[in-house]
């Protein structure tokens, strides 16, 4: 293979994470159209609406349809949180360049059916981003939660995420959760 595909320490890569990291890097495709075509998103058939050139503010839309709808009539949670997942570590991972970044935990309240098709609304405040940056700055490490919501077209929140991400120095390998079971480390690493 041709590239370097970036893992955790000890993980075998895979031809498919090098073709998403080669995307993902690629200068071909805009932002918007990367998130459309990540696979999951793509087949959930996800419209990015706005993505604000320095990741602070995200708009998408995840359409209600045969597959989307459940027997209830209204859209699955699985769907919410496949995209809801996701979002906050990706603007972390673009605004603090250099660092390691993952979703640590994520809750959804589902406050009223998502009947149409649902925006997810993000937006990382300036006050927000500048604890993080001084966190970064004296402890090298920061592990905000970030709260965002799905709307429906009227603008009712349908469905509030709280989404806490782990950001830590490049590199860092503790980031498996829940913990690996020790025959699964490679042995160099099992005194730590």
């Amino acid at each position: 293979m041709v590239g370097k595909v970036t893992t955790a320490k000890g993980l075998r890569t895979t031809p498919w994470m090098w073709f998403m990291q080669t995307v993902s890097r690629s200068k071909i495709f805009s932002e918007k159209l990367k998130l459309e075509l990540y696979p999951p998103f793509f087949l959930m058939r996800v419209k990015v609406l706005e993505i604000s050139p320095c990741w602070r503010t995200i708009r998408m839309r995840l359409p209600l349809n045969t597959i989307s709808r459940n027997p209830g009539g209204v859209m699955f949670g699985g769907y919410q949180a496949a995209l809801g997942d996701p979002i906050a570590a990706l603007a972390c991972s673009r605004i603090f360049q250099g660092y390691s970044v993952w979703t640590r935990a994520m809750s959804i309240d589902f406050r009223a059916g998502g009947s149409k098709d649902l925006e997810l609304k993000f937006h990382m405040l300036p006050e927000q981003e500048e604890i993080i940056r001084n966190e970064l700055k004296l402890k090298g490490r920061s592990t905000p939660t970030f709260k965002y919501g799905f709307y429906l077209p009227d603008g009712t929140l349908s469905t509030l995420v709280t989404n806490t991400v782990a950001i830590r120095p490049s590199g860092y390998w503790k980031a498996t959760t829940p913990p690996v079971n020790n025959e699964f480390l490679p042995t160099n690493q099992l005194s730590l």
